[in-house]
């Protein structure tokens, strides 16, 4: 799986799944934008992966501004001259009970998954349509992409809604050799998620060993945890994966915990 002569573009990479996945694309060939609202952060990850013999550059990008989407694209374009792979990363989380949701609350954790997905995804299509040679997008979607959990109403709703604009990507994509994908992984131990461990235990008043037991891990068939590592190769198999025959998917990446 090489992803040699390829541009790809990661949002939410100065971190997490994003930087995990922006290192594997790297140390296989690609050169990586590695977009983030913390530019000082999106520039430390890729003069690590400079350092380390890749190729890779910092891009300021808030998802939900268009004009940051845009010059963020025409910036990477810029720098390695197209873009061949979007990984639509970028995320936040907020849990609460749907009645004690604000709509600002509801309306910027929609902003940054649905509305990021969108922009980042037309911004990029219209190089790819215009070169010609296809390309890979990527969105970062969840087991709550087909399974709801109590606490997450925006969340939920915006990974399930990540599945309709993919499998509509892939019809009108597939004739010019553009394939979008969703990847859709359990719990990952990144600071998303250890921060839902204390604000899960407070509002189920349990334990956090117990959230991470009987909620995170509960059906799993091993009780792990997914990895950055797990999802990242993921991101490389969709990536480097060349033809139509895999296309408007997702693929779970959760040890078991969603079966499909």
């Amino acid at each position: 799986m090489t992803l040699e002569g390829k541009v790809a573009l990661v949002t939410g990479a100065a971190s997490g799944i994003g930087k995990r996945i922006a290192e594997v694309y790297a140390r296989n060939g690609a050169a990586v934008a590695i977009a983030d609202l913390d530019l000082d952060a999106a520039n430390a990850v890729a003069g690590a992966i400079v350092a380390a013999g890749g190729k890779a550059t910092g891009v300021k990008m808030d998802v939900t501004s268009e004009a940051e989407v845009e010059a963020g694209v025409a910036a990477t374009i810029a720098a390695h001259g197209k873009v061949d792979i979007l990984v639509s990363n970028a995320g936040i989380q907020i849990v609460k009970p749907i009645e004690e949701f604000s709509y600002d609350e509801w309306k910027k954790m929609l902003a940054i998954h649905l509305d990021g997905a969108f922009l980042t995804t037309r911004a990029c299509v219209k190089d790819m349509y215009k070169r010609g040679q296809g390309g890979a997008v990527i969105y970062m979607g969840s087991v709550h992409s087909h399974l709801a959990s109590k606490l997450k109403a925006p969340y939920v709703t915006a990974k399930h809604g990540l599945l309709g604009l993919a499998r509509t990507l892939a019809k009108e994509g597939g004739p010019k050799g553009v394939r979008a994908n969703v990847i859709c992984p359990g719990f990952v131990r990144t600071p998303l998620v250890e921060k839902q461990i204390p604000e899960q235990a407070k509002e189920f008043g349990i334990s956090e060993a117990d959230v991470i037991k009987n909620i995170m891990l509960k059906d799993t068939v091993d009780a792990e945890f997914t990895t950055v590592d797990d999802v990242a190769n993921v991101a490389l198999f969709l990536a480097a994966f060349e033809t139509n025959a895999l296309t408007g998917q997702s693929l779970t990446v959760s040890h078991g915990w969603h079966m499909q």
